[in-house]
């Protein structure tokens, strides 16, 4: 049995390499064909690393003033906040003043509210922008936020600063995020609302599985089939929220959705039988 699991994982990821390497792969070769080539054979390698295209775009599309604006709000944006936060930090350190329990207490509920759950908002809003570069404003703060909410637990836990309110916050967090991308996607017409049906109600299920376990003093370890649900289910918002339209990608979105499906469905099942027993306490 653990041979055929062990397979089953090396397969999956073999999978998982090809269908998400090979877009990178043909994007930044493309990057470098000239229109004729592309046109020509849009998946052949280039004949020679052509930079006409990064000059165009940045000279013509005028990325160069682009970049030196994202540049420019990032330095002013970071002294900025130094110039607020240092003075504010040292009065509320070293005084007492009317009010200052009160801003004590929202600067201390912003260091423990999850970034994911302010980036939930600004996501769904750049998600719905009629602008062209709003999927991909929003496809970024998915992406952060999902390393955001990865990273956190596994400082926490690196640092033994777990707290109860972190395990019930954490993957709170995940599941707003994920929900929030689904519902929308299915809005957009982007998503079939059974699959997004499906993954919801795993989510249901699983957080009320846990919730009688931890009653019972049992701990429900995530598995190796819920971990490859959660990437493939990630991915696959990716893919959706930027819908390049071409027909490669089409095809990589609807296996993505089919995989993803599939491993929410074999993770719940893998969650029920392994823990069983949960369900039988005090029976």
């Amino acid at each position: 049995m653990k041979t055929v699991r062990t397979w089953c994982i090396r397969i999956l990821m073999i999978l998982f390499t090809v269908i998400f390497l090979y877009p990178l792969f043909w994007n930044l070769m493309s990057a470098f064909k000239t229109n004729a080539e592309y046109l020509t054979d849009p998946y052949a390698l280039p004949t020679a690393l052509n930079l006409d295209n990064f000059v165009a775009a940045w000279q013509k599309a005028n990325i160069a003033a682009y970049f030196g604006n994202s540049i420019f709000v990032t330095v002013f944006s970071t002294v900025l906040l130094l110039l607020l936060v240092i003075p504010i930090s040292y009065v509320l350190a070293r005084y007492r003043f009317a009010g200052s329990k009160l801003i004590s207490a929202i600067y201390m509920a912003c260091i423990f509210l999850q970034a994911t759950y302010i980036m939930i908002p600004l996501f769904l809003i750049c998600l719905y922008l009629n602008i062209g570069c709003g999927k991909y404003i929003a496809v970024g703060i998915f992406i952060l936020a999902s390393l955001t909410d990865l990273l956190d637990g596994k400082i926490a836990r690196k640092y033994n600063l777990v707290t109860n309110f972190g395990k019930f916050m954490d993957p709170l967090a995940d599941k707003l995020l994920v929900c929030s991308a689904m519902i929308a996607l299915v809005g957009m017409h982007r998503l079939s609302s059974i699959v997004a049906i499906i993954i919801i109600a795993r989510e249901f299920i699983i957080s009320g599985f846990r919730l009688i376990a931890s009653d019972n003093g049992i701990v429900i370890a995530a598995s190796y089939w819920g971990k490859f649900k959660t990437n493939f289910q990630m991915f696959m918002i990716i893919m959706l929220i930027i819908d390049l339209g071409t027909s490669t990608a089409v095809m990589i979105e609807n296996i993505l959705i089919v995989i993803a499906t599939a491993l929410t469905i074999i993770s719940l099942v893998d969650y029920l039988v392994k823990n069983k027993q949960v369900l039988s306490e005090g029976n």
